[in-house]
């Protein structure tokens, strides 16, 4: 297919990942960047979700919704580093179809996913310290399960129905993607259809997927506050805000940056791409190192397992 395209989005046979536009000589810094963000990624996950798994003292709500933030911040910061690295050594930047349809479903996914699990942990964190004497009673295994399983489940149902509209669009203009991964605005601007009502229904998923889950944790977080403002020890109340400071950080980083990015006018290409890597790569490279330094369990449970490493000849 050529650079102008047809008329029927399924003759087109592959994108471009057009990505930031730099001198050529700048696609090595960048690669380098992504490289070591990446591997940050990979080390600061895994090794989060192994402290998580190896230590008996961590088996509570908190580390279980922990360790699943975990693992969706490894998934799909590798559905879309490693094919931007590839691209940057690649003169052709080209990605098929079916592999631009698997990287939007699969990224969409596990982004939804972690709005709703932000939101059942904003609730464990209301438990905790509104109710503490019922938390063990009301955050239940069965309880913490249901929550991650209707994470995953509302990513599922809120993919589907993003892939399945992005992609009945006819797409008869240029190939070239002007983003670094497959992602709804830039490929909505390879259409040649009228795009209102498609945005409209883009509009109203994004709301419905995201008001649900700041409802939440906003609710939650105003009976926190006013819970803690309460406690009269003032060790106390540093304690209890530690607790959701790390929460809160992740929250507001994740939640400004898929404002900026979905929910404003699709204006500054470029500014999005930038944005996009808030919530595509810093978020899961910052979060276990968030939640590790300013975690007094999981130093300990770092320290303990570092020490059973080195006793082994």
């Amino acid at each position: 297919m050529g650079d102008r395209g047809t008329d029927n989005h399924s003759e087109v046979t592959d994108f471009i990942l057009v990505g930031f536009r730099v001198r050529p000589e700048l696609h090595i810094l960048l690669f380098l960047i992504f490289l070591l963000v990446y591997a940050m990624i990979l080390l600061g996950n895994v090794g989060m979700m192994t402290i998580i798994m190896t230590d008996p003292r961590l088996n509570t709500p908190m580390y279980f919704f922990l360790g699943n933030l975990s693992f969706i911040d490894l998934f799909y910061s590798s559905v879309i580093a490693p094919k931007a690295m590839i691209n940057f050594w690649s003169e052709s930047k080209s990605i098929s179809f079916a592999g631009c349809v698997t990287q939007f479903c699969l990224f969409a996914l596990f982004m939804v996913a972690e709005g709703f699990l932000l939101a059942a942990m904003a609730y464990d964190r209301f438990i905790a310290i509104c109710n503490p004497l019922l938390y063990s009673v009301q955050m239940s295994a069965r309880l913490c399960t249901q929550l991650v399983a209707g994470s995953y489940l509302c990513g599922c149902i809120s993919s589907v129905l993003q892939t399945s509209t992005t992609f009945t669009l006819p797409f008869c203009g240029s190939r070239a993607i002007d983003h670094f991964f497959c992602d709804i605005r830039p490929l909505q601007r390879l259409s040649c259809s009228d795009l209102f009502i498609y945005r409209l229904i883009s509009f109203s998923l994004s709301s419905i997927i995201t008001l649900p889950t700041i409802i939440v944790i906003i609710v939650s977080y105003m009976y926190i506050v006013s819970t803690v403002l309460k406690i009269r020890s003032s060790e106390g109340r540093k304690k209890a805000f530690s607790t959701c400071s790390s929460h809160l950080g992740v929250v507001s980083v994740l939640y400004g940056a898929v404002f900026f990015t979905y929910l404003t006018p699709d204006r500054f290409p470029e500014l999005s791409k930038v944005t996009s890597l808030c919530y595509t790569l810093v978020t899961p490279m910052l979060n276990p190192l968030i939640y590790s330094l300013r975690n007094k369990d999981v130093k300990e449970a770092l320290k303990k397992l570092l020490e059973m490493k080195n006793a082994i000849p």
